[in-house]
């Protein structure tokens, strides 16, 4: 994902009434969700009629409380046959914290389908925005994270846990590391380089991981000899996170395993800004799932309060992946006028109160759309 350039305002046209519809799913999720996912959905709808884009066909699905509570089930059957059908959806937060105690020890909603649909590749951006107060204010980089095995106890084996204990006072964990997530997670971040500034990290722990981290090491350098236009180096996750607090702005593209790719981009959301405004994509070779990095923040739930640029960002992040692959080519553009209008709101001084604003939830989103309508 590139940083957007502003796009220029489109004369809104009536070619895409004639188009087919894409069909995106919706699961709104708990807490912030049922607020800032509907809001997003409007965004988007705006966006497509501004610029005169293939419409979207919104296909609601049940998925979270109010899904346990109806079917039994956060992630019902039924839903998990509609997304087979999908190719695109935008997944809500969920407090699964929350529910009975019997659901407890459960992979989460959101770990259920990115492992029925392998969604091994989670892309977190971490660009800071004008208007927000930054640790790192140039930092603009892309972590790119394995999402299927390494360290995560609930991601790794096909039958149960990594993570067991053989007495009450011992307890083992299992890290898996195989040469075909390495080489397909590493294709992805070069891949992405080569729309970026072409360099690529790889993080690692060979120094004492020396065979897991070692395998994920080496196998991404021979994907470098692939894309040699793309310039490549290695850094221990130690040395890598005290480098992005002091210089945070050298970096492009970050890839690594699993844990250490959800630590490192909680580190840089925050470091740009905000880690609840940090957006992310999960996706494999076929479908993608929007979700923003935060949680259903329940505390806040229904006060107006929540701050929706992460899910938008994340969406927009969704569309330009669908361009570029199985989805329609002009909701590239649909991704850049949302983003560009997230950013031009921001800018002008309109923020939640996590950001230091006084705007509401809808306020925010009625001046996003306002941009998204307007063009820059």
């Amino acid at each position: 994902m590139t940083s957007a350039a502003h796009p220029g305002a489109a004369q809104p046209h009536d070619s895409g009434s004639r188009r087919a519809p894409h069909r995106i799913g919706v699961l709104h999720g708990d807490g912030i969700g049922t607020e800032i996912v509907p809001g997003t959905v409007q965004i988007v709808d705006a966006a497509v009629q501004a610029l005169g884009a293939t419409p979207v066909e919104w296909v609601e699905l049940p998925f979270g409380r109010t899904a346990l509570d109806e079917f039994g089930d956060a992630v019902p059957p039924r839903t998990l046959s509609a997304l087979a059908e999908l190719d695109a959806w935008v997944l809500g937060p969920h407090d699964s914290a929350s529910y009975p105690e019997e659901t407890r020890g459960q992979l989460t909603p959101g770990g259920r389908i990115r492992k029925e649909f392998d969604l091994y590749a989670n892309i977190r951006p971490a660009r800071a925005l004008p208007g927000v107060r930054a640790t790192s204010p140039n930092m603009d980089l892309v972590v790119v994270r394995e999402n299927t095995e390494g360290f995560y106890a609930d991601r790794n084996m096909a039958v149960g846990s990594g993570e067991f204990m053989p007495t009450p006072d011992v307890a083992l964990a299992v890290g898996v590391f195989t040469r075909r997530a390495c080489e397909r997670i590493a294709e992805q971040a070069f891949a992405l380089a080569e729309t970026r500034r072409r360099h690529v990290t790889v993080v690692h722990k060979t120094n004492v991981l020396r065979l897991t981290t070692g395998l994920f090491r080496d196998v991404c350098m021979e994907v470098a000899e692939r894309h040699p236009d793309v310039e490549v180096d290695h850094e221990h996750i130690d040395a890598l996170t005290a480098k992005l607090v002091r210089s945070g702005e050298t970096f492009d593209v970050l890839v690594a395993e699993n844990m250490f790719g959800d630590i490192l981009s909680d580190l840089t959301g925050e470091l740009a800004g905000s880690l609840g405004m940090a957006p992310s994509i999960n996706a494999s070779d076929t479908k993608v799932m929007a979700q923003a990095a935060h949680g259903a923040a329940p505390d806040i739930a229904g006060r107006g309060r929540a701050n929706p640029t992460a899910l938008l960002l994340s969406v927009a992040a969704m569309l330009e992946h669908l361009a570029a692959g199985p989805g329609p080519a002009d909701h590239a553009r649909v991704g850049e006028r949302i983003r560009a209008a997230v950013e031009a709101t921001i800018a002008s001084g309109v923020g939640t109160a996590d950001i230091g604003g006084l705007a509401s939830t809808s306020e925010f989103l009625e001046t996003v759309d306002a941009h998204v309508v307007r063009g820059l």
